[in-house]
């Protein structure tokens, strides 16, 4: 628990649909009090004067890859961990394609002891499926495991599950949330085999997205919906991409309600095919960028409630790595240390209120995967808060990049607003830079 308490004074709080200036007070590791009339200091407590600044809850990340073990020269729990907190994230849901492959109990618990020796937020990791692992993944405790993540398209080693016996009993018996990538292998191998016989191996970047087409997510996200409403499984679809799967999604019940749900991420509100003109495979991922009309259909389905979380799928690889020819390049980019700020420049735009950001980033996650005690400024709910300065210019630039590869796709944006400081379980982890204090905890969920 942290040893401090604190009173934070003349915050905008951004929480649960409205902006309003207030006091709130921690006491250890949760939020004590909260009042729009004004809270008076106590003896031994820390005074923070928020005044012209945003308070929101810490942005909840459903879907990221911290490399570790196995992949350490790109990335590691604590260096990513790290640039989390500097964006405001306090907490994360890891992805079990490391090596290892997190595909057993055992291996699960492993990968817990090192988020609890290194990790500088709160986190979870993802029990990651198989063809041949249906019964490990039966002994998951919903309580203290975000989820099974199922590969239903090309993946790491032998992480494609496309054995229709066993995702039908996967979807059947799973006690959790089971978290999805779609995208058909049949259909990449396909579109992979007709770009080499005009291009043979001289592929650009620009290819991507014609390889990894609209169809092959579509026929994908639909088996596996279909899949789950057989079953009445706990679905979540992972990064959206296309137009074409949108209207698989319901947007006409609250969240709470919802047996299917929904996640786009910040590079595919943000970039689009025409990008890689620009940055070629620094932007290759799985699934692709794709043209600007699904950009544009993801953001009208994010408005109206059709995708219910923004996230990441951060996924370092080296600048080396990256400079490979387009069939070598590794799919995947660093984000999670900017998401935030990405979205809160879209907000100042006009693309978007500050509100929903805050409702998509922070209270979504913890309403889909039922975190408890997160995601929102509550009392009596753990003190994961964020301070933004909406009046200080920041630029992303490879001083500031706390990424272990070094780099970001981001590089040169300028966003109109800061991170200020960052409480993580009650302690300020983050305050114009690492303090060097953290105060972390396994996610726990209400299931």
């Amino acid at each position: 628990m942290s040893d401090k308490n604190y009173l934070i004074k003349n915050a905008t709080l951004i929480n649960e649909g409205t902006s309003v200036v207030a006091d709130l007070r921690i006491e250890q590791d949760r939020i004590a009090e909260i009042s729009s009339s004004g809270l008076s200091s106590r003896s031994g407590e820390t005074v923070i004067d928020a005044e012209g600044h945003w308070l929101i809850p810490g942005v909840i990340d459903d879907q990221v890859h911290f490399r570790e073990p196995g992949f350490t020269h790109k990335a590691d729990i604590a260096s990513e961990s790290l640039a989390a907190l500097a964006g405001g994230v306090t907490s994360y849901m890891e992805m079990p394609n490391v090596e290892p492959q997190t595909v057993t109990i055992e291996k699960l618990e492993e990968k817990m002891e090192i988020g609890a020796a290194r990790s500088h937020v709160n986190y979870s990791f993802f029990l990651g499926a198989t063809n041949h692992n249906a019964d490990e993944l039966l002994k998951i405790n919903p309580e203290n495991t975000c989820g099974i993540k199922i590969f239903m398209g090309s993946s790491t080693g032998d992480m494609l599950v496309d054995n229709e016996k066993v995702l039908s009993r996967i979807f059947a018996e799973a006690k959790t949330l089971i978290a999805t990538h779609c995208e058909s292998e049949t259909r990449i191998k396909q579109r992979l085999n007709e770009v080499k016989y005009w291009y043979g191996d001289d592929i650009s970047a620009e290819m991507h997205p014609v390889i990894r087409d609209e169809m092959a997510c579509f026929l994908s996200s639909s088996h596996a919906i279909n899949l789950a409403k057989i079953h009445n499984t706990r679905l979540h679809v992972l990064h959206l991409t296309t137009s074409h799967e949108l209207d698989l999604f319901r947007n006409d019940i609250p969240l709470k309600d919802k047996r299917i749900t929904s996640e786009v991420c910040v590079h595919h509100l943000h970039f689009s095919a025409s990008d890689y003109a620009r940055l070629g495979n620094l932007i290759k991922c799985n699934p692709a960028i794709k043209a600007g009309n699904n950009r544009d259909a993801l953001w009208q389905a994010l408005l109206d409630n059709r995708l219910d979380i923004i996230a990441t799928d951060h996924a370092p690889h080296t600048w080396e790595e990256k400079q490979q020819g387009y069939l070598k390049s590794p799919a995947g980019l660093p984000l999670v240390q900017h998401s935030l700020q990405l979205m809160m420049q879209y907000a100042i735009q006009g693309k978007i209120t500050k509100e929903r950001v805050v409702e998509k980033m922070c209270h979504a996650p913890a309403d889909c995967f039922q975190v408890r005690k997160r995601g929102y400024i509550r009392e009596g709910y753990f003190a994961d808060l964020v301070i933004i300065n909406p009046n200080k210019k920041y630029t992303v630039s490879k001083e500031n990049i706390l990424f272990k590869c070094g780099w970001s796709p981001l590089e040169g944006t300028e966003f109109d607003t800061s991170i200020d400081k960052v409480f993580v379980n009650g302690t300020v982890s983050w305050d114009n830079g690492f303090t060097g204090n953290k105060n972390v905890a396994r996610l726990m969920f209400d299931r």
